[in-house]
Parts: C-alpha cells; structure tokens; sequence
C-alpha cells in the first residue's frame, strides 16, 4: 500500500487493489489516515463490466440470469430486459436483514476500504466481480469522503457478509439513509447485487482491528512478563538463549532473548527453579506471536485479492467456493487460542505476586493496617474476566450447517470467530493490566529487584499510578494501566516471527 502526501491533518493512503496492510487499514479506519483511490486501476475495471455482460449473454450467470442459494437454477423472470434493477434490489432487499447491534464506525470505515481494495485487485488479476462503473465509482467516493452506511451485524456464517454488505448496497443505490456523510444514488446495473454482497469485508475488518489490538497487548504482556519475573526474584536460566536456540519453536528464540534482555541485572534469583507461570513464558508468549503473524497473512491475502462468486474475465466466468473462509476461521480459532494462554499465564503470575512466600512482601501486596486485603480482589476479577472469554476459545470451525433448502451445508463460521476475537481484544487487556499493577507495586516495595532493561517498561506505569497502596477501589488503577498499555508496546523489542 502506498502513501502519499496530502492536505489536512492525516496522511494519505493509496487504495489500489494490493498491498493493504493491517498498520494502514487500521489508521484509515480510525482516521489517522485518509484514503486515496487509484482512479487509473478503478478505470480498467470496465474491462470486467464488460466481460460479466457478455457472459450474461452467452449463457446462465450465478446471481445474475439465476436466482441464488437453492435458487441457482431458477432463471430470471424477463422483466430484467424491461427493467435491468429489479433482480438485483430484490436480492438486496431480500438479503438486507438489518438484525443486531450497529457496527461501530471505525469497523463500518474498514469494511468498505477492504471491499473496495478487493474489487479493485480484480484489474491486477485480471479476474473480478465485473461491477458496473457507477457503483464502483460511488463506492470510491464513501471511501475517499468518509461517508458510512449503517451495517447491522447478522447475516454472515463465513460464507460471505451477505446481510451487512446488502445494507451497503441499498445505501449506495438510495434506498437507506447514509449514516455519516452522503454520495448521491447510483443504479445498479443488472449484474451488480451478488457480486458486491459476495465478500467477507465485514468480517475481515473486525478480525483486523482486534488483531492489531491484540499485537499491542503481546507485547505489553511480554514487558509485564518480565516485571513481574524481577518483582518475583526469577531464576534467568530459564530463559537462557542456548535453551531456546536447542528447541527452536517459531517466535520462541527471539521471545526468550528479549525477555532474558530485560531481565539481565536483576536481583539474585529466589529459587533454583521457578513455578511454571515465570520459566514457561516465552514457550506460552511464542505460539500466539506466531498466530497472530499467521492472521495477519490471511487478512492481508483475503482483502487484496478477488473472491467474488461468480468470478468473470475477458476468456469467461468462473463459478468457484472462494467464498468459504476456512483459512480466515482456522487462523482466527488459532489466535484466540494462544491469547487464552497467555492470558491464563498472567493469572497465574498474578497469584506468585499475592503470596508472600514467593514475594517476600506482605500478602497481596498489602499496605497500611494488620488485615488490609491489599489487591485480593484484582484474582477475583481476573478470574471473572477469563470465565467470561472461555467461551471465547471454542474453534467456530467446529460448527456445522445445512440451509437454503440443504444445497449449502458447511460453513466456516469465520463472522464469529471475528467477533471472539474482537471480545478477547476488548478484556484481555483487564487481565494483564491486574498483573502489572501488582508488579509495580512489589517493585515499589523492593526496588533493589529492579533491573536496568526493565526500568523504562516500569516508568510507564509507575508515573500514573498512585503512591498510595492501602485499601482502596482498584478500577482507576486498573483503567490507568489499561491506557498505558500501547506506550509500554512500543519499548518491548521482539524479533518478527
């Protein structure tokens, strides 16, 4: 993806059909960028237009000449020849479910960059949708302006979001409302309905967003890891390069380096050997950096490339299963996964910091009379938030379907494992943030442990936290970390998978 310079307060991202990643889609969807579409590669898209309206001449098109679903063999009524739209607005109106909460702006924003990338890879590929040049046109212009649908958020089971992206289309054609913004009403030509509802674009801008949230909270869990690790008087030997580098798992050697880095100059160790939540981190931290580098592959293949049903190109039409997003789910499922342990991981940091055998400090951190719980309840709510995301963790493969009168029987259920992860991104933080504190506070009480790589990591939490450790509501405590935890991300140096 290319940037370029332009007026106003945010950079510009080039939207050309290639190259979207996730550091720039999530900067256009939170409005840190603004997005520039290619008009040279939106123009040689009308070779498709083309090649999409001589296949419907030649023969039956999927969604086109043809119902859909159980429908596929059904042909068109001829009243497409007198009226060109009707098929099409049926199929959206027919799709456009709008059930379920709204999808919030940011996500609604990277939806339609990432569905507008992929229509636009189809002049790279020479294979696409073949969508009429003012639809094209008019979902350029809400890109480029800001202008937002609404999209409500059921109707995809990772066989395309076919619900929220028909609202998209009866936006564009004038029949809903815009929601921010506004593009004057295009008609949509005879082929355009399927094509531009056949994309999972919803789904992949909600597994984008949470995954580089998630990136962040890797990182920030692999600093807190080692302040915690000092706090807790750790024995580095378990985090020896030699170690890793004699059973080198992917992610697992540059994870332990940096680790063994920040601890290096710390306190004499405690104990010959430690409990598993300290020696095991980077075994724990190392396969979900490597799945969170897997989705992002998947997300940056999926949003770049075409994968409409059916496909259309100058030498014909193509009907094809691309729209099943089993790599999407599997990636997601795997993520979520390794999240978990991590963050269980923490938990159990969390406890070795509340126990004066393994502190040497007062049990649960506490500070003021004989009897004060110090941060009791932080377990209480760690353990409340990891109930909650449990279910999290279940594989949304494992699902099974049989719909449209038993001719669509599977799905990947990749919508849903989006939205788990989106969950995981949106809680996981509560988890470590607890963890942190307590180190901070037994680092405050035995400074000596401290070591020098580890001191900045410290800095960043111990400047919003108050002094005052007796018995009071830990929320803004909690909160405060939670709103450092991008700040100590970006000190924790870890080599790419």
């Amino acid at each position: 993806m290319q940037h370029e310079d332009a007026p106003g307060a945010t950079r510009g991202v080039r939207v050309e059909g290639r190259g979207l990643g996730l550091d720039d889609l999530t900067d256009l969807a939170l409005g840190r960028a603004h997005a520039v579409v290619d008009r040279d590669v939106l123009g040689r898209l009308g070779v498709l237009h083309e090649a999409m309206g001589a296949a419907r001449e030649r023969g039956a098109v999927y969604g086109a000449t043809t119902g859909v679903g159980a429908n596929k063999d059904v042909e068109v009524d001829d009243e497409q020849h007198e009226h060109p739209q009707a098929h099409g607005l049926r199929l959206l109106r027919s799709h456009a479910a709008s059930l379920g909460p709204v999808e919030d702006e940011a996500t609604t924003r990277a939806a339609l960059v990432v569905r507008l990338n992929q229509l636009l890879a189809g002049a790279h590929a020479g294979l696409g949708a073949g969508i009429s040049p003012p639809v094209l046109r008019a979902l350029a212009e809400a890109v480029e302006s800001g202008a937002l649908p609404t999209l409500h958020r059921f109707g995809g089971i990772g066989t395309s979001d076919l619900a929220p992206l028909a609202e998209l289309g009866l936006t564009l054609v004038g029949e809903r409302p815009w929601r921010r913004g506004a593009v004057a009403p295009v008609p949509l030509g005879a082929a355009d309905a399927l094509p531009l509802i056949s994309s999972h674009a919803l789904t992949l801008a909600t597994a984008s967003l949470a995954l580089c949230r998630l990136r962040q909270l890797l990182l920030a869990g692999t600093g807190i890891s080692a302040l915690s690790f000092l706090a807790l008087r750790g024995n580095p030997q378990a985090w020896a390069p030699p170690v890793h580098a004699a059973r080198a798992h992917p992610a697992q050697t540059g994870l332990a380096a940096t680790l063994h880095a920040l601890v290096a100059g710390g306190p004499e160790p405690a104990r010959l050997q430690d409990p598993f939540a300290l020696r095991t981190a980077p075994q724990v931290l190392a396969p979900a950096f490597t799945a969170a580098q897997a989705l992002e592959d998947v997300l940056a293949l999926e949003a770049s490339t075409p994968g409409e049903n059916p496909l259309v190109s100058p030498e014909g039409v193509f009907h094809h299963g691309q729209f099943h997003a089993a790599s999407l789910a599997t990636a997601l499922d795997t993520l979520r996964a390794t999240t978990f342990g991590v963050l269980t991981l923490s938990a159990a940091r969390l406890a070795l910091l509340l126990r004066p055998e393994h502190t040497g400090l007062r049990a649960f951190l506490a500070a003021g009379p004989r009897g004060s719980s110090g941060l009791m309840i932080g377990e209480y709510v760690v353990q409340d938030v990891l109930a909650e995301l449990r279910p999290a963790t279940a594989p949304s493969t494992s699902g099974t379907v049989s719909i449209s009168l038993g001719l669509e029987e599977h799905a990947s259920f990749a919508t849903q494992g989006a939205r788990a992860l989106r969950q995981t991104a949106e809680l996981a933080p509560v988890v470590l943030a607890v963890e942190a504190l307590a180190a901070v506070r037994a680092l405050r009480a035995a400074p000596d442990r401290m070591s020098p790589g580890a001191a900045a990591l410290f800095a960043v939490f111990d400047e919003v936290l108050g002094r005052d450790s007796r018995d009071a509501p830990i929320g803004p405590d909690v909160e405060a970390v939670v709103a450092r935890v991008v700040d100590l991300s970006l000190l924790v140096r870890v080599p790419p998978v």
